[in-house]
């Protein structure tokens, strides 16, 4: 399964929508702009709530819960590393890897990859894909290719 997010299109708080490989609308993503640290609602074409994304405050590097039916099921962590980056997905047992910068990496499951999001040309306007393996779900894949691509876009101030 591959979905699909415009390129240059994140913004805390502006809504944006996420589709699917036949152009489809798949998920709105809404972020919430007068809140204490940074939210993010994931929402199907229902209107339904289906994954909240909230950073933890005071936190020394950047650390991000994914919330699922109304509880914690992952926290996503940036690692302090002098060469790299490096992040863990507690609750999964992933852990996120690659070029950053590029937001080129592969979300893993130790050997086995669970998605890679790369950019992919003349795709939609040019997108950022998110290809997920078979047998995962999705809006797990989804959330943390988000969380990424806002610490991404942070530090780089895009």
């Amino acid at each position: 399964m591959k979905l699909y997010l415009k390129q240059k299109v994140f913004s805390w708080n502006d809504r944006f929508t996420v589709y699917d490989e036949n152009g489809n609308d798949k998920y709105y993503v809404e972020g919430e702009f007068f809140s204490f640290g940074k939210k993010l609602h994931v929402y199907n074409l229902n209107g339904d709530e289906v994954a909240f994304i909230h950073e933890e405050l005071f936190s020394f590097l950047p650390k991000y819960y994914i919330n699922i039916g109304g509880r914690d099921v992952a926290e996503v962590k940036k690692h302090f590393t002098l060469f790299c980056q490096e992040y863990s997905v507690n609750g999964f047992g992933w852990s996120v890897s690659g070029d950053f910068f590029s937001r080129e990496y592969n979300i893993n499951d130790g050997n086995r990859m669970i998605a890679s999001v790369y950019r992919e040309w003349f795709t939609l306007g040019d997108a950022y894909v998110i290809d997920i393996s078979d047998g995962v779900r999705e809006i797990d894949a989804l959330s943390v290719a988000l969380i990424i691509d806002a610490v991404i876009s942070e530090a780089r101030n895009d």
